[in-house]
């Protein structure tokens, strides 16, 4: 049977999704709550390998296992919660082909990324928050956003170390919003490069804090130089927000 599960989770003690032999991972733990409920014979793909630090609202995961399950579907969030820690959470679970691939079959996925825009940086937002005491120009950064938009190269937007075959990428949508002293940029594409959200977010800090400007996006897209960008932004303040399909 397969099950497609949503999750959300706190990642700040978590050294990622994706089980690693340096820390807990998310993965870790939701494969020890349905150990618990299943037995060992299954398996659980994660559709985004979000990094140490980074949060979820919508990750997604699919459940395949060859062991009946006699609690109804409706009833497993709340099975699987009862298992887990209180910084992990399943919100819902629905039925998939067994042919179903959580990573393949993606369409796109939605991020933000959240700053604390002010002079002394909150204590209670710093785990879901970076920090920029600068005054932010969030008009010139949304006019910077839009050169992101569309199918294009994103090398130098992609952090060493990365194996992929294709360093291109489309992006569908880049909103820049203020709401007090948060600053959210919120990026929609069909999929992100390693770090990908994060030097975006950089780069538009640089251009809101005057260091670039929005007419320099192109000319750093096109020079596929990661040197170009912008700095890679912290962990704490990127969530992964919902995953389509």
């Amino acid at each position: 049977m397969g099950i497609l599960l949503t999750i959300a989770y706190d990642g700040t003690d978590y050294c990622g999704w994706q089980i690693q032999k340096n820390g807990v991972a998310v993965q870790e733990v939701l494969e020890n709550a349905v150990d618990e409920l299943f037995g060992p014979d299954f398996s659980l793909l994660g559709a985004s390998r979000t990094d140490a630090g980074v949060h979820a609202l919508g990750q997604r995961a699919h459940l395949m296992t060859k062991n009946p399950c006699k609690i109804p579907l409706e009833k497993l969030p709340l099975a699987l919660n009862s298992c887990l820690p209180a910084d992990v959470r399943v919100l819902a679970a629905e039925d998939v082909e067994d042919s179903f691939h959580p990573i393949i079959d993606t369409k796109s996925k939605i991020y933000t990324y959240k700053i604390n825009n002010t002079k002394h940086h909150n204590p209670l937002l710093r785990r879901y928050t970076a920090f920029a005491p600068a005054t932010l120009d969030t008009c010139e950064m949304s006019r910077a956003a839009a050169h992101f938009v569309g199918e294009f190269d994103f090398a130098a937007f992609c952090a060493g170390g990365s194996s992929v075959k294709s360093t291109v990428r489309r992006v569908f949508a880049v909103s820049i919003a203020r709401e007090g002293q948060t600053v959210d940029i919120t990026i929609q594409g069909n999929g992100f490069l390693y770090n990908m959200v994060r030097i975006m977010a950089g780069t538009l800090v640089e251009v809101g804090m005057g260091r670039l400007t929005a007419d320099d996006l192109p000319a750093i897209i096109a020079s596929k130089d990661r040197r170009r960008a912008g700095k890679t932004m912290p962990p704490q303040g990127l969530t992964l927000i919902e995953i389509f399909y």
